[in-house]
C-alpha cells in the first residue's frame, strides 16, 4: 500500500465502488464541498453536509497533517430566490431608490451567511480554509485566479457553448461521457439551472452558463451582454480558484448529483481539457423528518437556528453536539425525536465515562480511526466509543483510566466538547423555580421537560423534603 493513502477508503460516486483514497499531492490534499445557497437560513438537511465533511475534514487532517490539507466550501450568494427575498424585503427602498438593488442583496445574503456560520459553529464544525463567495468570482478577478466569465469564454472558444435567445448555453452534445456521474443517457437528460430557460437550445438537456438580466435584476457586464451567470458555473469557478484544475475530492448531498454535479464536471473538464474534475466524488444521503420528506406545506421544515434556539421541534431546544452525533454519513437518516433523544442519551453517557480522565490521551484509539478510514463509518466509530465509555466506567484499577483518557480524546476529535460543563447558577436557579411552579400545578410534562433540559447540560437536580416545612426543596450538581 502506497505510503500516501494512510489506509483510506472512500466510496467514489464516479465509479460506485469504494477505493483506497490516493491524494494527487499527500502536502495538500485538496476537497471542495458545495455550501448554502443563502436566500434563507440554513435547514437541518443543509446540516448534514456541513457536519459529514467536518468529519472527513478532521480525519484527512488527522492522517496527513493539519497544514496539508485543504478545504473549501463556498457561499451562493448569486441565485434567482435571493433576488425574490432581497425585493420583498428591501422593494420599498429600492422604489425609491435609496438601495439599489445589488446593495439590498448583499443585506440579505450577509445576514443568511452569518447565520449559517453561526448554525455550523454550534454543530462543532471547524471553519474551512477558504470559503469564496460567488459574487466574488463572476468577473476577472485582480489576482489572476479562475472565474465564471472567463471559463465561459473558454468553453465558448473550444466549441462546448453557444450564444442563444440571449443566454449562453452549455452544448451537452459536445462532450461524449457527460452524465457519467449520474449514469443517466444524454436523452433522458432535463436542463437544470435555477433560473428559466427558453426554447432555443440545440439539445434538451443544454443548461445555461449565463443569462441575460433585465434593469430590475442584478448583473455584470459581459461580452454576452449584462446579465448573471446560472448556477453550476459558479463552483467550477470557485473550486479551479483554489484547488486548481484537478482536485482530489468533491463532496455535497445526493440531490446535487445531477444536474449540479454533472454539470460542474462538464464545465470544468470541457473548459479545461482535462479528463476529471475531481477524482473522488462523495455524497451524503438524503434527510427525512418524521418520516416524511421535509416540506414546508407539511409542516415539517425546521431551520438549523429554529432546532438550537427555539421549541419548534420537540417542544424543546436541542444543543448543537445532539444534531452533529445524529447524523451519519451515507445512510438515509429519520430525523426525528426519539432519534435525537437516544444521541443525547448516547452522548451524556460518553461524557460522564469521559470526566473519568483528568486530560484526554495524546493518541487517538487506533479501531476509532480505523473505522473512521474505512469509508466515514460513524456507525462503527461510535460502538468503538460505547464500548471504551463501558471499560472506562468498569475501571477500578490505580493509576490513569486509560479507557476514559482515550474516549476524551476520540470525542474532541469528532467535534464533541469534553470541557467541564459550563453553567449560569441564576439561570439554573431561575429554571428550577419554573419546575417548581409546573409542578405545583401538576403539570408533570413540563417538569420533567425543564429537568431533562438541564441534566442535558450536565446539571443533575435532586428532589427532597425541608425537614421543617416538609416542602420540596430542589438542589443540584454538575454531573454529565
Amino acid at each position: 500500500m502506497s505510503d500516501a493513502s494512510k489506509g483510506l477508503s472512500l466510496y467514489n460516486t464516479l465509479t460506485r465502488a469504494k477505493e483506497r483514497f490516493v491524494p494527487i499531492d499527500p502536502q495538500n490534499v485538496r476537497m471542495y464541498v458545495c455550501g448554502p445557497t443563502v436566500y434563507d437560513f440554513a435547514h437541518i438537511g443543509n446540516a448534514r453536509p456541513a457536519i459529514v465533511f467536518d468529519v472527513l475534514f478532521r480525519l484527512l487532517r488527522q492522517l496527513y497533517g493539519e497544514k496539508h490539507v485543504t478545504y473549501v466550501r463556498n457561499i451562493t450568494d448569486v441565485d434567482d430566490k435571493i433576488n425574490a427575498r432581497a425585493l420583498r424585503d428591501f422593494g420599498a427602498e429600492i422604489e425609491v431608490g435609496t438601495l439599489s438593488l445589488n446593495d439590498a442583496i448583499r443585506r440579505v445574503t450577509e445576514k443568511t451567511a452569518d447565520q449559517y456560520h453561526k448554525d455550523v459553529a454550534a454543530l462543532g464544525c471547524l471553519e474551512p480554509t477558504h470559503e469564496p463567495r460567488a459574487t466574488e468570482f463572476v468577473a476577472p478577478r485582480a489576482d489572476g485566479k479562475a472565474d465564471m466569465l472567463s471559463l465561459i469564454a473558454q468553453l465558448i472558444e473550444r466549441g462546448h457553448a453557444y450564444v442563444a435567445g440571449g443566454e449562453v448555453l452549455f452544448d451537452t452534445a459536445s462532450m461524449p461521457d457527460y452524465g457519467e456521474l449520474s449514469k443517466r443517457n444524454l436523452d433522458e437528460q432535463q436542463a437544470g439551472a435555477r433560473i428559466a430557460v427558453d426554447v432555443h437550445k440545440k439539445n434538451p438537456g443544454d443548461f445555461v452558463l449565463w443569462k441575460l438580466s433585465t434593469p430590475e435584476e442584478p448583473g455584470w457586464e459581459s461580452p454576452w451582454g449584462r446579465g448573471r451567470p446560472g448556477w453550476h458555473i459558479e463552483c467550477s469557478a470557485m473550486s479551479a480558484a483554489y484547488l486548481g484544475e484537478i482536485f482530489d475530492i468533491h463532496g455535497g448531498g445526493l440531490d446535487l448529483i445531477f444536474p449540479h454535479h454533472e454539470n460542474e464536471i462538464a464545465q470544468s473538464r470541457c473548459a479545461h481539457g482535462t479528463k476529471v474534475m475531481a477524482n473522488v466524488w462523495m455524497h451524503n444521503g438524503f434527510l427525512q423528518v418524521e418520516g416524511q420528506k421535509m416540506s414546508k406545506s407539511l409542516g415539517n421544515f425546521y431551520s438549523i437556528h429554529e432546532l438550537l434556539e427555539t421549541e419548534t421541534f420537540g417542544g424543546r431546544k436541542w444543543p448543537g453536539e445532539v444534531l452533529r452525533l445524529a447524523m451519519h454519513y451515507r445512510e438515509p437518516i429519520d430525523f426525528s425525536v426519539r432519534k435525537l433523544e437516544e444521541a443525547e442519551n448516547t452522548l451524556r453517557k460518553w461524557k460522564r465515562a469521559a470526566d473519568l480522565a483528568p486530560a484526554a490521551a495524546r493518541d487517538l484509539p487506533a479501531y476509532v480511526l480505523e473505522a473512521l478510514s474505512d469509508d466515514l463509518a460513524t456507525y462503527t466509530a461510535f460502538q468503538r466509543l460505547t464500548q471504551l465509555a463501558g471499560e472506562a466506567v468498569e475501571f477500578t484499577g490505580a493509576g490513569e483510566n486509560a479507557a476514559a483518557a482515550s474516549l476524551k480524546a476520540a470525542l474532541a476529535f469528532l467535534g464533541f466538547d469534553v470541557g467541564a460543563a459550563k453553567v449560569d447558577e441564576t439561570v439554573i436557579a431561575a429554571a428550577i423555580a419554573r419546575r417548581l411552579r409546573f409542578i405545583a400545578d401538576k403539570n408533570w410534562p413540563e417538569g420533567d421537560r425543564i429537568r431533562d433540559e438541564l441534566l442535558a447540560q450536565g446539571v443533575q437536580l435532586k428532589d427532597g423534603k425541608d425537614p421543617v416545612t416538609g416542602q420540596r426543596v430542589t438542589t443540584w450538581e454538575i454531573k454529565r
